[in-house]
């Protein structure tokens, strides 16, 4: 720890919401209308640094996880961080542990919760040591890699002393890995905003042309709604993107697993990676079938993105269920348990593919794919790219212009702080747009998102 060691003085906890479903920004087979929400974080210091961790809900109920991250933030007030980050293993398994474990925080809203504080915590160390996160987690030993990690409930698959030496191997060729991170070569990216379900067949022609203009070859859309509408919309994508193009395919859990393999060889034709979230996240055993089942077709299965924990994803490698580890840097607890699952994911051989569609979430995954490739797996895989929200951050997630990698982050911190004057405009219920009568009458609507149901 360098000279500056900040002691944790307060907090304070926000509630921000963007009504991105006016925009039909993330409608899929499960959401007809999404606000963007976050649970937002922020530890005030004696030295002025200010922590920030965020964790993401889709609108109602953001009012819970902010309740959660208001009973889970005191822990560490009035701690030094060195007293924090010394052990973090110790830390964060603290954190889960005591009467509130009853609560269930390796899963649910108090899950999110720890993450919000887990997210601050590790943006105050990056912003002390002057490091983007990536870099602060690249510059460590394997031993300190390590150290951060709580490998309870893993050891039968992982244990600390294989991980070490996993992390060894990849020491010799760490440099040249560090250096393409360093030119913005290390983690290319893939559009989802291309293909929401929402977004009209010329508005996605529109968006996938200007997407390969900017050098995209990787996309995503939403299918399972209506299969004569998937043929037509898959069948405009590729003949627009081309056969070289990887195109991949998300449902959004809409599926009970014999209807996931039912439907998913009626669209082999476009050649596709893989089905993301074809069931229930939680149907580890359903994965497994669905995979074997549409394994002589060449679709892939994914999922991760409502994953709640590392167990779940050890289970999910050990039952060869999935495709793609698409984990969720706003749902995991923290980035001590996102490493244990790159490294489940490199035992396994299972590239890591983040979810990132939601605001916020490219910011932060752009440091853990960065990881992936510099530190842990050593191999190229891609990152989700969403194009709404961006500008809302003080340090933006950004794309190189004719190559579609995602620009390594370059500012100290987690690239987690939002300007100010977003709050004005967003925040809940005070913000000047939740205080228009539309803004009234999407927050006053219980059903809002509900298929039928909603009336806003």
């Amino acid at each position: 720890m360098p000279d500056l060691d900040p002691t944790i003085t307060g907090f304070t906890v926000r509630d921000l919401r963007f009504p991105t479903s006016l925009d039909a920004i993330g409608t899929d087979p499960m959401n007809s209308a999404g606000e963007n929400a976050l649970g937002y974080l922020q530890y005030q210091t004696d030295t002025g640094l200010i922590g920030t961790g965020s964790s993401f809900s889709n609108g109602q109920g953001n009012e819970v996880l902010c309740v959660a991250v208001q009973a889970l933030a005191p822990r560490f007030v009035g701690q030094k961080l060195s007293s924090i980050t010394k052990d973090f293993r110790a830390t964060h398994r603290a954190l889960l542990s005591g009467q509130i474990r009853f609560m269930s925080p390796e899963r649910g809203v108090l899950q999110l919760a720890c993450n919000a504080v887990l997210n601050a915590l590790w943006d105050l160390w990056a912003k002390v040591e002057g490091k983007p996160l990536w870099k602060l987690v690249c510059d460590m030993t394997p031993e300190q890699f390590v150290s951060v990690i709580d490998f309870r409930y893993l050891t039968e698959v992982i244990t600390p002393e294989e991980a070490l030496h996993m992390l060894k191997e990849k020491q010799d060729t760490k440099k040249q890995r560090m250096d393409e991170a360093l030119r913005n070569e290390a983690v290319p990216g893939y559009s989802t905003s291309i293909g929401w379900l929402g977004f009209s067949d010329e508005e996605v022609a529109a968006r996938l042309r200007a997407a390969l203009d900017q050098g995209f070859k990787h996309f995503k859309l939403k299918v399972g709604v209506d299969l004569e509408g998937d043929l037509k919309r898959l069948g405009l994508v590729r003949k627009i993107a081309g056969d070289d193009a990887v195109i991949m395919t998300d449902v959004n859990q809409l599926w009970d697993v014999d209807e996931a393999i039912a439907y998913m060889p009626k669209l082999a034709q476009f050649n596709l990676w893989f089905i993301e979230e074809p069931t229930s996240p939680d149907d580890i055993l359903g994965h497994a079938k669905i995979r074997s089942a549409l394994k002589p077709y060449g679709i892939g299965v994914a999922t991760g993105e409502h994953v709640n924990n590392r167990v779940m994803f050890k289970q999910l490698l050990q039952a060869q269920a999935i495709d793609a580890v698409q984990l969720d840097a706003f749902r995991l607890s923290g980035v001590n348990e996102i490493l244990s699952v790159l490294l489940l994911a490199a035992k396994f051989g299972v590239p890591v593919v983040p979810h990132s569609g939601g605001c916020g979430m490219t910011e932060a995954c752009a440091h853990i794919s960065t990881i992936d490739y510099v530190f842990v797996s050593g191999k190229k895989s891609i990152l989700e790219y969403t194009d709404h929200l961006h500008d809302v951050f003080v340090n933006p997630a950004k794309m190189t212009p004719n190559t579609a990698h995602h620009v390594s982050p370059t500012a100290s911190g987690y690239s987690s702080d939002i300007k100010e004057e977003v709050f004005e405009e967003f925040e809940h219920p005070s913000g000047s747009f939740w205080q228009t009568d539309k803004g009234k009458a999407m927050v006053a609507d219980k059903w809002r998102g509900v298929p039928g149901r909603q009336t806003s």
